[in-house]
């Protein structure tokens, strides 16, 4: 069915993000928006320019696996470089390794998998039970009233159309509950374009942006009301199916443990007839400051 939505405004800016220029042999460079929020590189711009740069390198297979580590934040005011490394070339299966530089310090780095579809067993978990994304509102709702105290979360770059279909965490702070669990739909906010690589990327630059929730909501706390300081760890994406981000998917995270000032999450990606997509698993170091008695 072709998609007749119009398209948000920050969807080309992060369209124009994953189109990578060029600069020698297997070497990309990414910008960075021109409207900044923060003073760092924001973790899932690294991973989907990341996963554009690898898969320039590959041809025709998709992408299966991507596994990365983040080493220093990025500054925002400069260009990012992506140096990738060919380690195999198969008849169905490629490898890479992503390493992104800035100011000749590295950044972050990648392992990426990628494999011909084929054919075999099949099974998968079932999709939560949660209300339809067109019943929810929209994440601008969800914001509105906490301009003041979550001012990054507002002024946010927001190419993802973004529906809780539980209340997110700074609304659940004020009514005292506690999820273990975060249930969110995402897609991109209008069409993208056809390519199948802008279309994981999309997912990937996405799935950084709530995973880390249920870490905080398992213990009532919230980002911008609470004292809290996260920064990725490590993130890594399995690609079970061929998938269009432009189209509705829910994201079902939770947090199986959080230890040694370090938060783990998982996240699972379902479409609106349930396939299960994708598969992410994040880590982050996540420390909370309460407030002195």
């Amino acid at each position: 069915m072709e998609d007749t939505r119009a398209e948000g405004p920050d969807l080309g800016v992060l369209v124009g993000l994953l189109d990578l220029e060029q600069t020698d042999e297997d070497i990309y460079r990414g910008q960075h928006p021109q409207r900044r929020i923060g003073s760092r590189t924001f973790g899932g711009q690294l991973v989907a320019q990341a996963l554009i740069a690898a898969g320039r390198t590959v041809g025709e297979r998709p992408i299966h696996a991507i596994n990365a580590h983040f080493i220093r934040g990025g500054d925002v005011k400069e260009p990012i470089e992506y140096r990738v490394v060919r380690h195999r070339d198969g008849r169905d299966f490629a490898n890479r390794m992503v390493t992104a530089y800035q100011n000749g310090q590295e950044l972050f780095v990648m392992l990426a998998a990628f494999q011909r579809w084929g054919t075999g067993l099949e099974h998968s978990v079932s999709v939560p039970d949660v209300p339809l994304p067109e019943a929810l509102p929209p994440i601008g709702d969800r914001l509105r009233g906490y301009e003041d105290r979550l001012p990054h979360f507002v002024g946010a770059l927001k190419p993802i159309d973004m529906r809780y279909a539980n209340d997110p965490a700074w609304v659940a702070k004020g009514t005292g509950e506690r999820l273990n669990h975060n249930r969110v739909w995402m897609r991109a906010d209008g069409e993208l374009p056809d390519d199948p690589l802008l279309h994981v990327a999309t997912l990937a630059y996405g799935s950084d942006t709530t995973v880390l929730d249920s870490i905080l909501t398992t213990h009532g706390l919230s980002w911008g009301l609470d004292r809290i300081v996260a920064a990725t760890v490590n993130h890594s994406i399995w690609f079970h199916r061929p998938l269009r981000f432009d189209q509705w998917h829910l994201y079902a995270t939770e947090s199986p443990v959080a230890a040694g000032s370090r938060g783990m999450a998982t996240g699972r990606y379902f479409t609106l007839e349930g396939e299960l997509v994708a598969t992410v698993v994040q880590e982050g170091l996540v420390r909370h400051f309460p407030p002195r008695r």
